[in-house]
C-alpha cells in the first residue's frame, strides 16, 4: 500500500456547526490549503438547514473541492467509516466543526505526515503545551484513568488515546474492518491499529469546550469505549484487516 504524503483529505462531519464551521474551513484554507485535496462534509438527516447551505455554498463555488456526502450508515462512527471509503487524498484528517479540534493544529499535523508518511499522527491534551479548557474535574479525572489504564494496556507510550483529532494514512484506514457506530469508534480508529503495530507519534493541542451547537455523546456512553478496547486488543490481526498488509 502507498503511504507517501501526496495531499490530505479533511473529513468534517456536520450537524448543527454554523459559525464554527465556516471558520473551521477559513483556518484550514489559510494555513494548508495547498496541501489539501478536498474537504469532504458528512451530512445526515440531523444535519440542519443553515448548516447544509454553508456546505452547499460551498460546494457550488468549489464543487472538486467542497464535497459533500449524505451518509446511509447511522451515527458518527457510521460517518467517518463511509467518509474513509469516499476519500481521495493519500492522508485523512480527523476532526470536528465545533472547535473542539483546533484547526490551527492541522498545518502541524500535516507537517508531521510529510515527514512520517507511514505513523498516525495524533494530538493529545495530556503532553506539555496541550491542555483542556472547560473541562469539568470528574471528566478530566475519568480521562486521564482511561488513558492510564490503555497505554498499559497495550504496551504504548501515549498519553492521549481518544482525541480524535489525528492524521492517517488513507490506504490504512480502507484496509481495516470496522465495528463501531457510535463515538466509541473514535477509540476504535486508534486501538486497532495499535494492534498492527502502526506507529503512533503525538503533538501537543489544547481542547476548548464547545460554545456553538449540542454534543451527540452522552457522558454515560462513554463507557462503551470499554468494550471495544478491550476487544480490539485481542483480536488477531487477520481478524483485523480486510486484507495482507504490504
Amino acid at each position: 500500500m502507498a503511504y507517501e504524503f501526496e495531499s490530505a483529505t479533511i473529513l468534517l462531519p456536520v450537524i448543527d456547526e454554523i459559525q464554527f464551521l465556516e471558520r473551521t474551513v477559513e483556518m484550514i484554507q489559510k494555513d494548508c490549503d495547498a496541501d489539501v485535496r478536498e474537504y469532504l462534509f458528512l451530512v445526515s438527516e440531523k444535519t440542519c438547514p443553515e448548516s447544509l447551505k454553508i456546505c452547499q455554498r460551498l460546494h457550488q463555488a468549489q464543487p472538486d473541492r467542497f464535497l459533500i456526502y449524505p451518509q446511509k450508515l447511522p451515527f458518527l462512527g457510521g460517518a467517518l467509516r463511509e467518509g474513509f471509503e469516499q476519500a481521495r487524498g493519500s492522508h485523512i484528517v480527523l476532526m470536528a466543526t465545533d472547535m473542539e479540534t483546533d484547526p490551527a493544529k492541522v498545518k502541524d499535523l500535516i507537517a508531521e505526515a510529510k515527514q512520517t508518511p507511514k505513523q498516525i499522527i495524533v494530538c493529545s491534551r495530556w503532553i506539555e503545551d496541550g491542555g483542556f479548557e472547560g473541562y469539568s474535574f470528574l471528566k478530566w479525572l475519568l480521562n486521564w484513568i482511561f488513558q492510564k489504564m490503555f497505554a498499559g494496556l497495550y504496551g504504548v507510550k501515549l498519553t492521549d488515546l481518544t482525541y480524535a483529532f489525528r492524521i492517517y494514512p488513507t490506504s490504512l484506514l480502507k484496509n481495516i474492518k470496522w465495528e463501531e457506530l457510535r463515538h466509541p469508534f473514535l477509540f476504535e480508529c486508534l486501538v486497532k491499529p495499535l494492534n498492527l503495530g502502526i506507529p503512533v507519534r503525538e503533538i501537543p493541542c489544547v481542547w476548548r469546550a464547545r460554545t456553538e451547537g449540542k454534543s451527540q455523546n452522552s457522558f454515560f456512553r462513554n463507557f462503551r469505549y470499554l468494550r471495544i478496547g478491550l476487544r480490539a486488543k485481542f483480536y488477531p490481526q487477520e481478524k483485523i484487516t480486510k486484507q495482507e498488509r504490504g
